[in-house]
């Protein structure tokens, strides 16, 4: 496990902790860890076992090892006993769900959070998409996936969805791209439903999966900055 922080790191500022996907990386939310960072916050993003630039660490990962990495990480920022914010993309949004119900957290934003899946005729008319705008780095990636990996994501999944999404009550924020190849736009109605206490549901209509690097992103990260109540100088998204 490795960490990649945001600039500043005082006590005295907000604290948030951010989640990758499955078979991502920090990329994925990193745009969003920058503009809170430029907000003040003082910002982690978490890199999951497993999730090395070529993926070879998911062929001997299995689901447990991503709650314990994710664990070490929020009991070391929680140590002092102060909250954090805690942010979650697709399957970090399921893993955040847990973390939320064992440590001090403040506020929780779920994005794209990985509860629904697409169908196989919507995935495939993606792909087929990637394949004619030549996005050959994506679909590489795809071909890397270990399937045993992909097993141990889905019964993560399917303890999350039971054990741990309706137990979460901090306020939480869930926001969704209506465009989603991955994660059915069904999940965030899903996850809203079975949530307690206060909770938001946005959906961003130009957005497919990865939320945070698409064209609603600067609408997504003024959501996420109103409610997380971030005060200070706001330097935009670059």
């Amino acid at each position: 496990m490795t960490m990649e922080q945001g600039s500043g790191i005082s006590h005295r500022q907000r604290r948030c902790l951010l989640i990758h996907g499955f078979t991502g990386g920090p990329y994925e939310v990193q745009p969003l860890a920058d503009y809170l960072a430029g907000c003040g916050c003082e910002c982690h993003v978490l890199r999951l076992p497993g999730h090395d630039d070529e993926l070879s660490g998911l062929r001997s990962v299995v689901w447990q090892e991503w709650l314990q990495g994710a664990e070490e990480e929020m009991a070391r920022l929680t140590g002092d006993g102060e909250p954090v914010d805690l942010i979650g993309f697709s399957m970090g949004g399921l893993i955040s769900a847990y973390l939320a119900n064992r440590y001090p957290v403040r506020r929780l934003v779920l994005l794209s959070a990985a509860a629904i899946y697409v169908s196989p005729v919507r995935f495939l008319k993606d792909v087929a998409l990637r394949a004619r705008q030549k996005d050959w780095d994506y679909l590489k990636r795809g071909k890397k996936t270990p399937l045993r990996a992909a097993v141990q994501f889905m019964k993560l999944a399917r303890y999350a969805k039971r054990e741990e999404l309706p137990k979460v009550a901090v306020p939480t924020l869930i926001a969704q791209g209506r465009r989603d190849q991955i994660v059915h736009p069904r999940s965030a109605d899903y996850i809203y439903r079975r949530l307690q206490g206060e909770r938001e549901l946005h959906f961003f209509d130009r957005s497919r999966h990865l939320i945070c690097l698409e064209e609603d992103a600067p609408a997504l990260f003024a959501e996420v900055r109103r409610f997380l109540g971030v005060e200070g100088e706001d330097r935009g998204v670059t």
